[in-house]
């Protein structure tokens, strides 16, 4: 095969050469390198210019290629020509230098590797070893990622019999210079020896190494961080797809896929579409960063979607647009993968257990018979009886899935492929009728796998069609650190939630959730309020009060009674309320919980709206749910349980104190009464309000411990996997200061508070409880750190150590530029507490924001009665129970303008960092 022309520059490169022949090796390297690394940035930032201008991926990716075979052909010349030219070589004198891997498919990426092999037609030669050597050290020079691989054609093909990742290797083989003959017998021998009655197994191999892959990359294809190449939904899907066709069909171009009847036209110019897109992403990604960036990060996506040219939208930003734009087209490789192996099951390519995963598979027991005349089930896979089921009666495309549920079989791909083709036949006719609102409605609060039902609908595009609303947010994500998921992938997983506590298989973790999800009287209420919770996502308007009126106007259509209805409407509207409330807000407030249960009004919606809340929690991703979080949702429930119910509430605030004494009396029963009378006259009013008995009866214990050694700052702690919590007791004298020294001594020693409640005695001591997130599963290891923590306290009150100095050495440097903009907020509120002002804050998170919030108020002469601290991702609200010196409320405008300053200058800090890297980095 005669080879192109080589690119004007690098041609120059050899005419230099041979008019100057080099006079070894070290003079060869020194005047290759640096012309061929020039040529290689040239034609670099030639191919970014395009792929913005032209905008086509794989184009790109092809034109990087034909760049990198230029390069490895002077390499080879150079080689040859003025190191080790051979007149006359002898049969093993032979070597074919043939790309493998993606190089050997023509698409590069500007950070991919470069793979080769050195093909040789025995044993490696002197004169061989040679060439690849003084190739090799080129390449490497050139700072080129080299995969390579020195074998003869014996040995290829034995290495691919036994090894399935040389074996793919070797499916995709470029021959690129040397001896062509020998390739050919390569190819030849690789068909015949290799190839040739493998199928299954390499079916088999390749879709389970597919499984490992997209296990460790992310499952789901709608993570929102995803890895383009080897996340699900990613290139290496489609690489797979072409491998197992040109393995099973014997084709050499993906276009040939048509013919062999694996694709139909469309859907081969889909994969065409996609391939284009991800390459496009890929190569993006690889020019921003100046590396093989495969993770398509926060960080990344404005920039990515900026050079793409996404524009923001009224609803959705440039980035959430790009994005939703991705997320689709990984959603267009899950349905090719779907038609792949349904194609493969009907020739018995493929083993039926693994295709079960590949496609999704549900709990079943032993295979029923289905009694319907439009669908049959096959080898445990409901399909459609013939091709016009859904033309005849476009319900079906709803009861499809129905019959998959009630009969708890998959669904076979040749099905949901037609299913997918039938979507126009979904039109306000179809969603009106009756029977689909019925089928539908009994497949989202099935007691069998409504998540597995729901993500196939999703997926063949008939949910989106059936609720339009839905359909809006399929794709959809939110960019924040918040949510590991799309939008339409959180509802469907919360619906999993769901249905996983009623089965009991999430008692252990939610015992109070398990406890009365048996007895609330609105199931179906409850589970089309949670599917419907954030469907309003991505409007302007309020997705919670937008999200009610589409309770409203879709319930009825459902066959939901009125009651129902206004219960829908009513938890969609205030879906985040327990959440914020149980997080944000001093649950020993009797004002917080009497303002709570008046919003909350029955028992139903107290139970209704704390199972929401878990699913939706549990829902948004991986690490997200924390026992603490569950602990402070179980304490708001009980609380207002009994506020619903009529007890402590109607209890007069000094029989409330007394009682609390008394049965600290009755715990204390060996403390002589002298000595009990005088600790219980220690404590203000607030103290014995809020302070549950078990705590009363620890601090009691720890107090006069202390007391008993001299001490006058002493530390406790102890640790409680369930609530993912280490809690520290501190006793010290008090100050002002003393919240952001207990707040700086954790930050210093890496501790996340999540909670504090400090309390002062009346005799000037400070008792202080401050919960941090846990960061070990194990005890044994959370208590060392917790003893490294108590030091730290330790030092910091005793003055031994400067804390400032000590945050100031954990503040992470800024490597590189934030992309979220939390818009600061401070608000003072004097009515949700009566005996406090509630002081909110809301910004980004960074390490040491709590020390230096805390540090402004304790300036400020604050009293912080009690700290509640809640992270979303990369947005912090921090809410502070204060007073002035005076123990009253902060009520002065002028005094309240002061405080919001002092915060906002906290705050306004860190974007004014923020704005100065980022103008560093345009610049």
């Amino acid at each position: 095969m005669p080879q192109p022309a080589l690119p004007e520059p690098l041609a120059a490169i050899l005419a230099d050469l041979a008019a100057e022949p080099p006079d070894g090796s070290g003079s060869l390297r020194a005047r290759l390198v640096p012309a061929l690394r020039a040529a290689i940035d040239a034609g670099l930032a030639r191919e970014d210019e395009r792929l913005v201008a032209e905008r086509n991926g794989l184009a790109c990716a092809t034109r990087i290629c034909a760049l990198m075979d230029a390069v490895v052909r002077v390499v080879f010349e150079a080689v040859t020509r003025h190191l080790y030219p051979l007149e006359n070589p002898s049969r093993a004198e032979r070597l074919a230098i043939v790309a493998t891997g993606g190089y050997g498919r023509g698409t590069l990426a500007p950070g991919s590797d470069v793979d080769l092999l050195f093909l040789l037609p025995y044993k490696q030669t002197a004169w061989g070893e040679s060439i690849v050597e003084a190739m090799l050290y080129v390449l490497w020079d050139l700072k080129l990622k080299v995969g390579h691989a020195t074998r003869s054609v014996d040995e290829c093909v034995r290495e691919a019999r036994a090894d399935m990742t040389i074996r793919t290797a070797l499916l995709e083989t470029r021959f690129l210079l040397g001896e062509e003959p020998l390739y050919a017998e390569l190819t030849r021998r690789f068909d015949a020896e290799v190839v040739d009655g493998t199928a299954a197994e390499f079916v088999e191999a390749k879709l389970k190494e597919r499984d490992r892959r997209t296990g460790r990359a992310g499952a789901s294809r709608y993570l929102v961080e995803p890895n383009v190449k080897d996340g699900k939904g990613g290139l290496r899907d489609l690489n797979t797809l072409f491998w197992i066709g040109k393995y099973v069909y014997r084709v050499r171009d993906p276009k040939e896929l048509v013919a062999a009847g694996l694709f139909t036209p469309d859907e081969f110019r889909l994969f065409a579409r996609c391939e284009e897109f991800l390459w496009r992403v890929r190569c993006h990604m690889h020019f921003v960063t100046g590396r093989a960036e495969e993770r398509l990060t926060f960080d990344l996506q404005p920039k990515v979607a900026a050079r793409i040219d996404y524009s923001d939208r009224v609803a959705l930003s440039q980035v959430e647009r790009f994005m939703k734009a991705y997320f689709l087209r990984a959603k267009d490789v899950g349905d090719l993968t779907a038609i792949v192996c349904a194609a493969l099951e009907a020739r018995h390519a493929k083993p039926k257990p693994m295709l079960d995963r590949v496609i999704g598979s549900f709990r079943r027991s032993k295979a029923k018979r289905l009694q319907s005349g439009d669908f049959v089930i096959e080898n445990e896979r409901i399909t459609v009886k013939d091709a016009s089921v859904f033309s005849r009666d476009p319900v079906n495309l709803v009861a499809l899935f129905w019959h998959a549920d009630r009969n708890d079989v998959a669904i076979h791909p040749d099905a949901s492929r037609l299913a997918t083709r039938s979507l126009k036949l979904i039109g306000a006719e179809v969603r009106r009728d009756p029977r689909a609102n019925k089928l539908f409605l009994e497949i989202l609060t099935s007691k069998n796998a409504p998540e597995s039902v729901l993500r196939r609908m999703n997926e063949a595009g008939v949910l989106g069609r059936f609720v339009p609303d839905f359909g809006r947010i399929v794709a959809m994500m939110q960019f924040n650190m918040y949510h590991h998921y799309t939008v339409d992938e959180h509802l469907i997983r919360s619906i999993g939630r769901l249905a996983d506590l009623e089965s009991g298989r999430l008692d252990a973790d939610h015992p109070l959730s398990h406890k009365i999800i048996h007895t609330i009287q609105h199931r179906r209420a409850l589970y089309v309020a949670l599917f419907l919770h954030d469907v309003a996502k991505g409007r302007e308007e309020d997705h919670s009060i937008a999200g009610a009126r589409i309770a409203r106007k879709l319930g009825p259509r459902l066959g939901l009674t009125p009651a129902e209805v206004e219960t829908v409407a009513w938890l969609v509207e205030h879906h985040l309320l327990m959440s914020t409330v149980a997080q944000s807000r001093d649950l020993s407030d009797p004002r917080t919980i009497q303002d709570f249960a008046g919003i909350v009004q029955t028992m139903e919606r107290l139970k209704l709206l704390l199972l929401l809340t878990v699913c939706d929690i549990g829902a948004v991703g991986p690490g997200v749910w924390t026992g603490w979080k569950g602990e402070l949702l179980r304490t708001l429930y009980y609380e207002t349980e009994m506020v619903l119910g009529g007890g402590a509430a109607e209890m007069e605030r000094p029989q409330r104190i007394r009682m609390a004494v008394e049965r600290l009396r009755a715990e204390l029963a060996g403390w002589p009464e002298p000595d009990f009378e005088a600790y219980a006259a220690r404590h203000y009013p607030s103290y014995w309000l809020k302070v549950d008995l078990r705590y009363r009866v620890k601090h009691a214990n720890f107090i006069r411990d202390a007391e008993a050694r001299g001490e006058t700052v002493a530390v406790v702690y102890e640790t409680d996997a369930f609530r993912g919590v280490t809690e520290f007791t501190v006793l010290s004298p008090d100050h002002p200061r003393l919240l952001a020294i207990l707040t700086g001594a954790c930050a210093a020693a890496g501790g996340n508070i999540v909670d504090a409640a400090i309390f002062t005695t009346a005799d000037g001591m400070a008792l202080d409880t401050i919960f941090v997130s846990r960061a070990f599963e194990h005890d044994e290891d959370e208590l060392r750190r917790a003893e490294r923590v108590a030091r730290s306290i330790e030092r910091a009150l005793k003055g031994e150590v400067r804390i400032a100095d000590l945050v100031d050495g954990r503040r992470q440097p800024r490597e590189r530029v934030r992309v979220f903009d939390v818009v600061p907020e401070v608000i003072i509120d004097n009515a949700l507490s009566s005996r406090h002002t509630v002081l909110e804050v809301t910004g980004l998170d960074r390490p040491g924001l709590l020390y230096d919030l805390t540090t402004a108020l304790g300036k400020l002469n604050l009293n912080i009665a009690s700290a509640h601290i809640a992270t979303f991702g990369e947005k912090v609200v921090d809410v502070f129970y204060v007073t002035d010196l005076t123990g009253g409320k902060v009520v002065q405008a002028a005094r309240q303008s002061a405080i919001r300053k002092a915060v906002m200058d906290v705050l306004a800090r860190d974007r004014a960092a923020r704005s100065k890297d980022a103008a560093l980095a345009r610049a």
